[in-house]
């Protein structure tokens, strides 16, 4: 998964099987492209689809109830899986006297944990964020106890 404010791209990825991209469009307000191996599909997930007489047959039948909700514990160890290639903040709040009390706490975070965080006094706010997702890694940590 790919978040990236400045070069304007954000798409999840599964290699070599599929690839789903969020593109601005000029008629609609957002169209997401789906690549599945070698077809190319385009759909616009905002656009309000009418619905026929079997959805609504559908919804008169009683809806079953869902298995328990996953605990918190179980949230968090599916959360650890994840791991974060990239990321990097660059953040202008508008406010300079906001700005110059973030820049000595980021500077802090920097000497820590890298050069990942700045603040600019130019009204520039951008935000990189590529996470690695491996599907076993998740399930192994929803089965495991």
């Amino acid at each position: 998964m790919v978040i990236d404010t400045r070069n304007h791209k954000y798409y999840v990825k599964l290699k070599g099987l599929a690839k789903a991209t969020i593109i601005a469009d000029e008629k609609e307000l957002l169209k997401i492209n789906l690549r599945v191996l070698f077809f190319n599909f385009n759909f616009y997930p905002l656009n309000k689809k009418p619905i026929t007489k079997s959805l609504k047959m559908q919804s008169k039948l009683p809806k079953k109830e869902s298995n328990e909700p996953i605990n918190f514990e179980t949230g968090l160890r599916v959360i650890k899986s994840f791991k974060i290639k990239q990321f990097y903040l660059n953040i202008d709040t508008g406010d300079c006297i906001t700005n110059a009390k973030l820049y000595p706490l980021f500077a802090l975070i920097n000497f820590y944990k890298g050069n990942h965080f700045s603040v600019n006094f130019e009204g520039r706010n951008s935000v990189l964020l590529s996470v690695e997702i491996r599907p076993l890694r998740v399930i192994t940590s929803y089965i495991n106890i």
